[in-house]
């Protein structure tokens, strides 16, 4: 909002991309945007990068590193980084809030569902089939990413140990971007040949990057930080965030479901690195055990609901907070109350979202051509792979098998699967998705509308 009142030269946004094209294809990539951050990054890559050629390759990545230092949904505030460089903050909106509006929606009519009958058959078939695809999808999307960003031995290196670090050792995700940051840092700072980075746009010999080709090495006006701007973004964001909350705490008390939404969820905003996976334990143990918003598993249903559905794996957090209100109601009715629980829950985590980009933002692209930086945030994407590869595995453990064994050998601590507990449908849809995408490229929404279709088939033919 602050960018428009700055004085541009017509030609410093003349890239020839109408905001009505950028609208569409925004609300193309929030249609696919199933799969979880890795499938949702790889759609965007495929979209932006390779099909429409919006921003060169680097450009992407330079985002994307940026975007594995903040807290929340990686994806959705990578689609509102590119959104607000190619349209200013206009384009930054639309591209955010397109990519959470169909999870809005869909995780909001299954609540419907789910709070009025509970764990419908037909419904739990529909996503034991869609389960299976996503695993397939986000396998394709790590490879994908790790193709990108794995440049040398050194990157797979750290990749290996993020990976061995969060799945055997439980090390803390913050703690394994910024560690991997100052590796990055320090060994460009001495001049180490693995972690040197190309300096240029790398938009591409045959059809440059329409954003690159206009710009070169230089910066856009709206881009470029200063300090009124960043204080008027900041009090702009700060107030759409926190005045709701305050206004809730004023008039409601405390203790009301609302106000505790409000708070609990904007706390969660500031700490959720690493996406849902990351805070799903914690936000489980305080739903269940001290607000008693949700019963035990049934954060693992709101996470199937969003795994399942476009947008980002952290609208679980707006079924927890659909339960909530809608169990808690007050003086309104137990569906309306749900309702604004959900919405409030969604606004208090993802205003903060465009906060944090569009604050952020103009330094990060002032600095691209800081050779020391662009080698930390490059590590932090080697070692982020790792951590979307124990996601994966995580994932495929909790789709291919009903049951897991923790193993807990200091300073060793993992859940292993319980291989006498593989279901075997679940296995062979898995495989399947994966031959469909990897052997034939059959697209995304193919392999899921397949996979949903089979599920349900093995529901009604009893073997599910």
């Amino acid at each position: 909002m602050a960018e428009l009142s700055v004085a541009q030269a017509p030609s410093q946004l003349d890239h020839g991309v109408s905001l009505r094209e950028a609208f569409l294809t925004w609300l193309r990539v929030a249609g696919l945007s199933f799969g979880g951050p890795a499938g949702q990054i790889a759609v965007m890559h495929r979209i932006l990068v390779e099909e429409k050629r919006w921003v060169s390759e680097q450009r992407f990545l330079h985002a994307l590193n940026y975007r594995m230092l903040l807290p929340g949904p990686e994806a959705q505030q990578l689609a509102t980084y590119i959104g607000w460089l190619m349209h200013r903050t206009r384009g930054g909106i639309i591209a955010g809030g397109l990519f959470v509006v169909p999870g809005i929606i869909a995780i909001m009519a299954l609540s419907y569902v789910y709070a009025a009958w509970g764990n419908v058959p037909v419904i739990v078939a529909l996503f034991f089939g869609l389960k299976a695809a996503v695993l397939a999808i986000v396998v394709e999307a790590l490879v994908r990413i790790g193709k990108r960003a794995l440049k040398n031995q050194v990157m797979i290196a750290l990749a290996v140990i993020a990976f061995v670090g969060i799945f055997f050792f439980n090390v803390p995700f913050p703690i394994i971007v910024f560690g991997a940051g100052i590796i990055g840092f320090a060994a460009a700072s001495m001049g180490v040949a693995a972690f040197k980075t190309d300096a240029g746009h790398g938009a591409g010999k045959d059809k440059a990057a329409v954003v690159d080709d206009m710009l070169g090495e230089g910066i856009l006006e709206h881009a470029r930080p200063t300090v009124a701007r960043a204080l008027a973004v900041s009090a702009i964001w700060l107030a759409l965030w926190l005045v709701p909350v305050f206004a809730l705490l004023a008039t409601l008390g405390s203790a009301n479901v609302f106000s505790q939404i409000a708070v609990f969820f904007s706390k969660m905003a500031v700490v959720t690195f690493g996406g849902a996976y990351a805070v799903l334990a914690y936000v489980a143990q305080q739903a269940v055990e001290n607000y008693g918003w949700l019963k035990p598993g049934e954060m693992l249903d709101g996470l199937g609901m969003a795994e399942t559905t476009p947008g980002p794996l952290i609208m679980v957090l707006q079924f927890v907070g659909f339960m909530a209100a809608f169990r808690e109601p007050g003086s309104l009715a137990p569906m309306l109350a749900g309702t604004l629980g959900g919405l409030l829950a969604t606004w208090v985590t993802f205003t903060p979202c465009f906060l944090w980009i569009f604050l952020g933002a103009p330094f990060v692209e002032k600095l691209r051509g800081n050779k020391p930086l662009n080698a930390a945030l490059s590590a932090i994407t080697a070692a982020v792979v790792g951590v979307i590869l124990n996601l994966a595995i995580w994932f495929a453990i909790h789709t291919v098998f009903h049951e897991t064994v923790p193993v807990r050998l200091f300073p060793l601590s993992f859940d292993a699967p319980r291989l006498a507990s593989v279901d075997a449908f679940a296995l062979a849809l898995s495989v399947a998705a994966a031959v469909a995408i990897f052997r034939f490229k059959v697209g995304m929404i193919p392999t899921l509308a397949a996979c949903c279709g089979a599920g349900v088939i093995l529901y009604l033919i009893g073997a599910t």
